[in-house]
């Protein structure tokens, strides 16, 4: 065993913590301790036991991220401490280190043991011995590690991005602020450190010392020098709170909080809006999980008179709107979020341009958030555009024609029964979807696509055994070959598809058989003569139309690009299909309404061609008219709903 003894004064020690309860006895402590570490750069377990006086207080092994946060536990002040510091190298070697620290005013005597032998002190090493083998979840970042390459790298491209979007206006007058991870492979995305901007200062001179290093739970591990006057003291950025909760819920790899003009004015049109809404533009593909012909949609939420208390309406934002990656604040500015740095990046951009677009529509008088970009409509004094505002009047009773209100209505269709005839889906999907999934799941079975929908398959199927379905048969494991797998998985398909079953994971991969037709020209959707017309009108009078069917959304798009009579994509504001819920379950429409921004649901009209789904939608709170088509079934006698035969009666 080696041994050393070294003088420690505290006040000529390298570093400081912002947070570190200088006044605390305990404090001298964990400062010997870090310096201990320094030299581990990356231990993956800790066990520690605490002697003070006469009072033992042994700890369990403990999350590394935890470590500036011990001198909340122990308390005691006593004025001689010692402790036994148990740790995992990254070399899989088991230390240990024993400390004895004697105080005396704000020196404190240190004397150091390490050894690489298991040591029993009152039965500490036995609570380490029985954590083995090592817990890659848990390790310590040192002082070493804080100066590593990855993080310095980090903090370069902070600066770098604070310079470059001062000069697009987003981070003027100090202004804004920046966050990113730093990506270390060899770390879990969850434990890794955190480099962020700071407060109040010149973002166009922003350097990397100037940044501060914040481990995975927010405590400040690195702070920047301090400077001279004119110069205030460093100070972490304000936005710290809200940048936590953004890596908390959604995973982040980076965030942005602007300052831009464009998304400051886009909050103020609109002064009721709860959420901008923009569709059919080329930028909107640029923003992660959405394509050109999607609505998307942003929360708006309200302005604050200090950034930290944004933090509790921004965490309900994020809740609400799970797929959205900003949030803007009225008055204020956006913020803005993705998987990396270049995601976050790219998706910002993205959003500015599209809040500058809607900006100049408006000042053109067009609507941004209506496909065709038509003139605004001034309803009862409020300009209808971009927002889940609503103050029409309510429309009475049917007439001959039910008359949709503009900017007041939108409609949600169905696709079976309703837009298509009923025989294009059971005489022509459904047998080309059971003869080909064999050969789908043959050719594509080691894609990252396949393998999930035949994970979403195999739950499926454990499902359907436990409940006794017909049809379903056991999946062997991957071992025994991709032959019989695909065979059991292919009669399992076969049979949902003969029995027309509304589950995700056979919608899934029919969308993917489909697909395949579609590309092939093997497939040309059917719809009725009708539908084009009345598309084409609702979307003159700047009605938004939406679809809803048990098909997936990647399969309702491909179905409306290659209809017989072209591409109607461009009449359509958005498609949802059973990740919302069933169709019979009244849930799954305010799930729609939430999501489209409609406040009364009686403002939204749903057409169907199924009763159960008649019954669900009108639960729900929507108008309802059941379409009456060639080939769709029979209808309860006195059911109560106003039917159609062509959608050019609405």
């Amino acid at each position: 065993m080696r041994k050393s003894t070294s003088p420690c004064d505290l006040r000529n020690l390298p570093w400081q913590y912002p947070h570190f309860p200088w006044k605390n006895p305990l404090s001298p402590f964990f400062l010997c301790f870090f310096v201990l570490l320094s030299s581990h750069s990356y231990i993956h377990q800790i066990s520690l036991h605490f002697t003070a006086s006469t009072k033992t207080t042994p700890s369990p092994t403990v999350s590394p991220s935890r470590l500036f946060s011990f001198q909340r536990v122990f308390i005691n002040h006593a004025p001689d401490y010692s402790a036994t510091v148990f740790f995992l190298s990254h070399e899989n070697h088991f230390n240990v280190l024993t400390l004895n620290v004697s105080l005396e005013g704000k020196k404190a005597e240190v004397s150091c043991s390490s050894s690489t032998e298991t040591m029993n002190t009152n039965g500490v090493a036995a609570t380490v011995t029985q954590a083995q083998p090592m817990v890659h979840n848990s390790f310590a970042m040192s002082q070493a590690y804080v100066e590593s390459k990855e993080v310095t790298e980090t903090k370069a491209l902070v600066a770098e991005l604070c310079q470059h979007f001062y000069t697009l206006g987003w981070l003027a007058g100090t202004g804004g602020s920046i966050t990113i991870r730093v990506h270390d492979g060899s770390i879990p995305r969850h434990h890794q450190l955190i480099v962020m901007s700071p407060s109040g200062v010149q973002m166009e001179r922003m350097v990397a010392e100037g940044m501060y290093v914040l481990s995975s739970d927010g405590f400040i591990m690195s702070t920047p020098p301090l400077k001279l006057y004119p110069y205030q003291p460093p100070k972490c950025t304000d936005c710290a709170p809200l940048f936590m909760k953004v890596y908390e819920i959604c995973n982040a790899g980076a965030v942005v909080h602007s300052h831009g003009l464009e998304a400051c004015l886009v909050t103020m049109i609109n002064p009721f809006s709860k959420e901008f809404r923009i569709t059919h533009m080329e930028m909107i593909k640029g923003i992660q999980g959405h394509g050109y012909h999607d609505e998307l949609v942003v929360p708006i939420i309200e302005n604050t008179a200090h950034e930290g208390e944004l933090t509790e309406s921004l965490t309900e934002a994020m809740r609400a709107y799970p797929k959205t990656t900003a949030v803007l604040v009225r008055n204020h500015g956006v913020y803005i979020w993705g998987d990396s740095w270049i995601s976050t990046k790219t998706q910002a951009e993205c959003y500015h341009y599209l809040f500058d677009a809607a900006i100049k529509l408006h000042q053109l008088g067009l609507d941004w958030s209506s496909p065709n970009h038509g003139p605004l409509r001034n309803v009862n004094g409020l300009w209808g555009c971009a927002g889940n505002s609503s103050r029409g009047p309510k429309v009475g009773t049917f007439g001959l024609d039910y008359m949709i209100e503009p900017s007041q209505r939108c409609l949600l269709l169905t696709v079976e029964g309703t837009v298509t005839p009923m025989s294009f889906v059971t005489d022509i999907l459904f047998p080309y979807a059971h003869d080909n999934v064999r050969k789908h799941l043959a050719m594509t079975y080691d894609t990252e696509e396949t393998q999930h929908d035949i994970d979403l398959l195999r739950s499926q199927i454990q499902e359907d055994l436990e409940q006794g379905v017909a049809g379903a048969v056991p999946i062997p494991p991957d071992y025994v070959g991709k032959e019989l797998v695909i065979a059991s998985l292919a009669a399992n398909v076969e049979a949902m598809i003969n029995t027309d079953r509304k589950v995700t994971s056979l919608k899934q991969l029919e969308g993917r058989i489909w697909r395949t037709g579609f590309q092939s020209n093997e497939l040309v959707a059917v719809v009725f003569e009708d539908v084009p017309e009345a598309l084409e009108k609702w979307h003159a009078s700047g009605i938004k139309v939406y679809i809803f069917a048990c098909g997936s959304r990647e399969v309702q798009q491909l179905l409306f690009a290659n209809s017989n009579y072209g591409d109607l994509r461009k009449y359509l504001c958005g498609f949802f299909d059973t990740t919302v819920g069933n169709k019979q379950v009244a849930h799954s429409y305010f799930e729609i309404l939430q999501t489209v921004g409609v406040d009364r649901p009686a403002d939204m009209l749903f057409v169907t061609d199924r009763f159960q789904e008649a019954e669900a939608a009108r639960a729900a709170g929507l108008e309802v008219i059941i379409s009456i088509r060639p080939g769709n079934g029979p209808l309860p006698q006195n059911h109560g709903f106003r039917t159609i035969a062509s959608l050019l009666e609405i």
